[in-house]
């Protein structure tokens, strides 16, 4: 018969494996999408500024697939029980301060955070000096300034959790599947021409 103390044991010792598995699905993950990443292109410079440009049209293409997957994806997940969806409650405030930095950072260096972790994998020194410098303090100047921020113009314009279907109060898929056709037509669009 088993004691108390050595059921505790056993569930101590199994407690940090379980803990590991996610890290290990997301490193698993984050370098499948490094690597896809990295082979279409989206990790070099001239493909990015091409898109800024909109004479290249392989990061859009590469976007408009992957929110295509994941939208998808993520609402047949949850339809069938396996995932319930907790969308982070947004303002116009955060949409704005957010777009603004990650829009200068955008223009300015040619990579976007995902991007530049590709970038720097490929070894570009600037993705690595002006890129990874950039992330760094960046962040750290958000986190100081955050207290204050978030009593301020973060809170402006809070629209809280909504998402297009409750906003609308309809099934999710009313708003995914007229959604996922637009998306399919502008991909089938963009290949067609030759963008």
């Amino acid at each position: 018969m088993q004691t108390s103390k050595s059921k505790n044991k056993r569930m101590e010792t199994s407690a940090p494996k379980k803990a590991i598995s996610p890290l290990l699905w997301g490193l698993a993950f984050g370098i499948v999408f490094g690597f896809l990443l990295q082979k279409g292109g989206a990790a070099k410079y001239d493909v990015i500024v091409g898109q800024l440009l909109l004479t290249d049209f392989t990061v859009i293409k590469i976007m408009l697939s992957a929110v295509l997957t994941g939208m998808i994806g993520i609402y047949a997940m949850k339809n069938l029980g396996w995932v319930d969806i907790y969308p982070k409650a947004g303002s116009a405030g955060k949409n704005i301060i957010g777009g603004l930095i990650f829009g200068v950072g955008f223009a300015v260096l040619g990579y976007c955070p995902g991007t530049i972790a590709g970038a720097i994998g490929n070894g570009a020194l600037d993705a690595l000096v002006g890129g990874l410098a950039g992330i760094i303090i960046g962040s750290g100047l958000f986190a100081a300034l955050y207290p204050r921020l978030s009593k301020g113009i973060l809170t402006k314009g809070d629209f809280g959790d909504l998402t297009f279907p409750r906003l609308f109060k309809v099934n999710d898929w009313v708003v995914v599947i007229p959604a996922a056709a637009l998306i399919f037509g502008v991909l089938y669009w963009l290949e067609r021409t030759g963008l």
